[in-house]
């Protein structure tokens, strides 16, 4: 949308803030920026969140969890670099689309547009153009949301070519006069352990480049390891141009819900609210600060709890970040439950190689999301374990299809039964590919599509998972491709197995189970609970899948 046209948006006052990163990735900005937004909402204003993402992808989708993290899936479908999931976690709020853009979504849309003429004969360049495009996402977030106040991350780092784009979107922003735009830059503090102090030149460095870019940050929030003395708060000051009372210590901390109290504790919040010329409000933030008290509580048990993966190893390092949503989902329910993690992330195809001995000892096992055919044998022996000793298990997505071919194999004697995405020429195809409909899916492009967002599903009357809910009706997001084939439905359960949830015609199974006579604690379900759940409301299916693992000990 060209610049003389944005004044058409209804809200005339919404205030911006840009939150950027230097010197190195996945430093924080997302924690900082959830923060900040959770603090303002806490005061009464109207907050929303957008993130720029500099990848050319229209979305996270198709990115190789090793390569961007987990991607995490909004309730109407999108996916998303896993910031939104600590957007939505922070803010207690379901967001969307609009939250979202890519630079890919940003060039596509400005070529659509010149290809229909709708830049009226223009030469179309990156400014005005590109950056034209990119304030306009962020001014319809800001309707969208109804917003008073609209944070917006930007992705990358100060000084990469790929983001600068969304820097100059920021800058004109702020030098038309328009809009009131605060820039908070968060950078890191290196402590080398060979000098034993913090350093402050890469920052100073960071935001040279911010001002190579006419951007002077109103804020530094300076990620650290420890506190940072008065000495190094003022030279920061100095260097950066800045007073020494905006710059912000993010030290590093047990648990990152501290984040927002130790800004409060700063007044971030109010200072924030001065440069945007709006009233301080009195601050809600009781429910939080009770959360926070009980996360470092002593907890009064401990589990040991296995993970079994295929998107842990990168080069010669463990991640968790391609299972982010899942393990901040476990994080809630364990505060919640007063039970002590202790997390193996197991490589599945690790079993597949050394047997099940890994998994000696660990009082539950969860077989979470994953595509493709390697190390699916190693998760279908993880399940043959948990069924046959009894261990709680909770399957989630790839682990109910898993846990349906497994039954099917070991329990209906259906030899070599398998899912089409494991093996297309499979004579048992327990797992199938959903049809290829808009009916039943969002179609993404040739040949590609999956069943994206939130969805209802019926429970069975009695069922652990009605049990779990207290309902019988629910709604879940679902991101996959195969489903449980119906012509099997029935040797399934002739077998034994529940079927405790269907789509409401019926047509996909959601849920599945194990009778509590047969099992203590046997579910799995194609839904992705861990999208839902909250730190001041966790999901009940973890809740009782830990409980589970408690009372088994």
């Amino acid at each position: 949308m060209p610049l003389n046209k944005l004044s058409s948006f209804k809200i005339q006052n919404t205030k911006y803030i840009f939150v950027s990163g230097g010197v190195l990735s996945s430093l924080g900005k997302g924690i900082t920026t959830s923060s900040l937004a959770m603090l303002l909402q806490a005061k009464g204003y109207r907050v929303t969140v957008v993130k720029c993402e500099n990848y050319l992808n229209i979305d996270s989708g198709l990115i190789n969890p090793l390569e961007h993290g987990d991607a995490f899936l909004c309730e109407d479908g999108t996916e998303t670099d896993m910031d939104l999931g600590n957007y939505e976690r922070f803010l207690d709020r379901n967001l969307g689309s609009h939250n979202f853009v890519t630079m890919g979504q940003i060039y596509k849309a400005v070529i659509d547009r010149e290809r229909e003429n709708g830049y009226g004969g223009e030469d179309i360049e990156a400014i005005p153009h590109v950056t034209d495009e990119i304030i306009s996402r962020i001014k319809t977030a800001a309707e969208k949301d109804q917003a008073e106040i609209v944070l917006v991350e930007l992705g990358g780092t100060a000084g990469e070519y790929q983001n600068v784009l969304y820097y100059e979107a920021s800058r004109i922003m702020k030098l038309r006069g328009n809009d009131t735009v605060v820039h908070v830059h968060v950078s890191y503090l290196p402590t080398p352990a060979h000098v034993g102090e913090p350093k402050t030149k890469p920052t100073q460095l960071s935001v040279k480049q911010l001002n190579a870019m006419s951007i002077q940050p109103d804020f530094l929030v300076a990620r650290t390891e420890a506190d940072l003395d008065e000495r190094r708060r003022d030279r920061l000051a100095l260097f950066c141009n800045m007073h020494s009372d905006d710059v912000i210590v993010n030290k590093d901390l047990p648990s990152i819900y501290q984040v927002p109290l130790n800004f409060h504790e700063q007044e971030f919040d109010k200072k924030v609210l001065a440069k945007l010329g709006l009233p301080d409000k009195p601050s809600d933030l009781d429910a939080w600060d009770s959360f926070v008290k009980k996360a470092l509580a002593k907890k009064e048990h401990k589990i040991t709890l296995a993970i079994v993966g295929k998107y842990f190893k990168t080069g010669d390092y463990n991640l968790k970040d391609s299972y982010h949503a899942l393990f901040e989902a476990l994080d809630h329910a364990s505060i919640h439950s007063g039970v002590e993690l202790d997390i193996k992330s197991i490589n599945s195809e690790i079993i597949e190689k050394e047997g099940s001995k890994q998994l000696e000892g660990v009082d539950a096992i969860i077989v979470p999301i994953g595509w493709g055919a390697r190390g699916t044998e190693g998760k279908i022996a993880a399940i043959t374990y948990a069924r046959e000793h009894k261990i709680p298990y909770l399957g989630l997505c790839y682990g109910l299809q898993l846990a349906a071919i497994e039954y099917a194999r070991n329990v209906v004697g259906l030899e070599g039964a398998s899912s089409t995405e494991i093996d297309p020429a499979t004579k048992y195809p327990i797992v199938h590919d959903i049809p290829f409909d808009p009916k039943y899916q969002r179609i993404k492009g040739n040949g590609v599509s999956m069943r994206l967002g939130g969805y209802a599903c019926y429970l069975k009357e009695g069922s652990l998972a009605a049990n779990i809910y207290g309902t019988t009706e629910i709604n879940e997001r679902h991101r996959h491709r195969y489903e449980v084939n119906n012509e099997y439905r029935k040797q399934l359960e002739d077998a034994g197995l529940v079927i405790s949830g269907t789509s409401p015609d019926n047509f996909f199974v959601e849920m599945i189970e194990l009778p509590k006579d047969v099992h203590p604690f046997f579910l799995a379900t194609q839904a992705h609970p861990e999208y839902k759940s909250r730190p001041l409301t966790p999901h009940p299916v973890f809740t009782t899948f830990l409980n589970a693992a408690i009372a088994g000990k």
